[in-house]
């Protein structure tokens, strides 16, 4: 028996007991399920009777009587007593309990998957970037928690839509062609310009697959070379991002915003719901309406759009493409980004609460052996995520970066997440599915075939046994409130307590058979138990975007 069963009985009991009534019967979804912190306690508990008394007019004891009641009834629960103030603690039989490792590995790579998100369009933007140098530490960050998100998301049934927003148009655009420019010419790059290597290096590739764009007038130059530039820029960002395992669904181009009326449709829409005004020659919107610090120009005097004007556009242009909740992550920098894109949602006649969602990401600091590394080799005074994950790796860069809230300061030690000891919780979980996988290889040299075997779940009954199987069976719960809260760490934590949970089952109940024993049912129950474990290891660490290796 699942949690989510366990949930569904509850449900169905107070169905029976409140019909007729004038209270509301609660969904099962709404129903809180959990471990008990002591095993004497039973396998699970819950507070609905607790929650509900007041609601129903009814003493919270009399309640949880009336749902212990129905629940004894109810197939693989052993025992169900009342406790406290009117909590309900369940004991499930032991086949009943055991069953999660046969859910889980039926389900296999889909378990932990939820239908909390179904019918939900989601797009979830995680980098906003100029095409103007290598994407760097705070881009780092939201591509791994970003995409992590946008994992969990689709996990939890939502269609969901990964989007890079390349800010394309603009003077950057320009000091930056000028910057490759220079430095095809073996001049100085401007002051204000693009500096690092890598314009250099930039320079000497488009000359060399161009070498008669320096014959070119100063003035074509410069745009040949920006756009050449763009272009190579562009792509190395991308192939820095797949190497990270991050994947975009959509890149989004401020310049294709404009050049395709996008901008002029949007600001039509504003216009049509009242918010648009004009004052001192140039256009407005009032955002003070929904909480913004003071209203924003679209259009200035002089007739040139604002770059708020195309983040107005953008959304506007988001929701014409059918998404229902629009979420931005935005860097350390960009608070008030916040209010003010929350009230281009109501601008545009939205719910800014129910169709936009403003993500904050704190700083990333990167140490080693105390001390701040701070210097790229090749962009500067930034630390790219290329140097970065040549550094480290992509595992321990991924899971490190998601494993703490975004919303706070990360201080990355290069020596910590290299290091393949226990103290390390990327290696601590991987070698935890390294581990098993080595079980399960062992019991097929051994010609186990336990899949085919005749699995009895109510031969698990050792407390090690338990304990794995309910920390087992929380994984859906654990995915719908990583998705519901916009929080991967939570994953994170999940399976370094399994692996725990784990490694403690493993020291005391011996999973193979030992010198001449046969193959008996606790053998194959466990094998089962074991194929389990590994199956939710590996879904957790996909859906941080790390690797679950069979051998360390």
């Amino acid at each position: 028996m699942t949690i989510e069963e366990l949930r569904t009985a509850v449900a169905r009991s107070l169905e029976q007991i409140l019909t007729g009534t004038d209270a509301d019967i609660p969904d099962a979804e709404s129903i809180v399920i959990e471990r008990p912190k002591s095993r004497d306690h039973g396998d699970y508990a819950t507070n609905a009777a607790l929650v509900l008394a007041k609601q129903v007019g009814r003493n919270p004891r009399e309640l949880a009587a009336q749902i212990a009641e129905h629940l004894r009834d109810a197939p693989g629960i052993a025992e169900v007593a009342i406790a406290g103030p009117g909590f309900v603690n369940i004991t499930l039989e032991a086949a009943a309990q055991g069953e999660v490792a046969r859910t889980v590995v039926t389900a296999g790579a889909n378990y932990g998957h939820t239908d909390t998100l179904t019918g939900q369009r989601i797009n979830v933007e995680f980098i906003s970037a100029n095409p103007t140098g290598p994407l760097h530490l705070g881009h780092t960050r939201w591509a791994a928690v970003g995409d992590a998100i946008a994992r969990v998301f689709a996990a939890a049934g939502g269609d969901v839509a990964r989007e890079f927003y390349i800010n394309d148009r603009g003077v950057q655009m320009d000091k930056f062609g000028a910057s490759v420019m220079e430095a095809a010419h073996g001049r100085p790059v401007p002051e204000d310009g693009y500096h690092g290597a890598y314009i250099t290096d930039l320079a000497a590739a488009i000359i060399a697959e161009d070498p008669d764009i320096l014959d070119q007038p100063e003035a074509d130059q410069l745009v040949a070379f920006r756009e050449a530039a763009y272009a190579k820029q562009l792509r190395q960002q991308q192939q820095v991002l797949a190497l990270f395992r991050t994947h975009f669904d959509v890149w989004k181009s401020e310049r294709e915003l404009h050049d395709s009326g996008a901008v002029e449709r949007g600001l039509e829409r504003l216009r049509e719901q009242g918010h648009v005004f004009e004052e001192g020659g140039a256009v407005w919107l009032r955002t003070t309406d929904f909480g913004d610090d003071k209203d924003r120009v679209l259009i200035k005097a002089d007739g040139e759009y604002t770059y708020f004007a195309s983040d107005t556009a953008y959304y506007v242009d988001k929701r014409a493409r059918g998404f229902d909740l629009n979420i931005y992550l935005l860097g350390a920098d960009h608070h008030g980004y916040v209010n003010r894109l929350r009230a281009v949602a109501a601008c545009a006649g939205d719910d800014m609460d129910a169709n936009i969602e403003v993500l904050i990401g704190q700083l990333v600091k990167i140490t080693r052996g105390g001390e701040e590394v701070k210097l790229s080799k090749r962009a500067g005074n930034i630390v790219t995520l290329e140097e970065l994950v040549e550094e480290v790796g992509v595992d321990a860069a991924r899971y490190t970066l998601t494993r703490y809230p975004a919303d706070s300061p990360l201080t990355l030690d290069l020596e910590t997440i290299t290091r393949q000891t226990n103290d390390n919780p990327v290696f601590y979980v991987q070698y935890a599915h390294a581990r098993i996988s080595s079980v399960l290889r062992n019991a097929a040299e051994l010609g186990i075939d336990w899949q085919r075997a005749d699995f009895q779940p109510g031969a698990l009954t050792h407390e090690r046994e338990d304990d794995l199987l309910g920390k087992l069976a929380e994984f859906p719960r654990i995915v719908a409130s990583a998705a519901e809260l916009r929080e991967p760490h939570r994953i994170a934590r999940y399976l370094e307590e399994l692996a725990t949970v784990y490694h403690r089952f493993y020291d005391v109940c011996w999973v193979l058979p030992r010198g001449d024993e046969e193959v008996g049912d606790l053998h194959i129950a466990r094998l089962w138990l074991c194929a389990a474990s590994r199956q939710v290891l590996a879904n957790g660490l996909d859906l941080l975007g790390v690797s679950a290796p069979e051998r360390m």
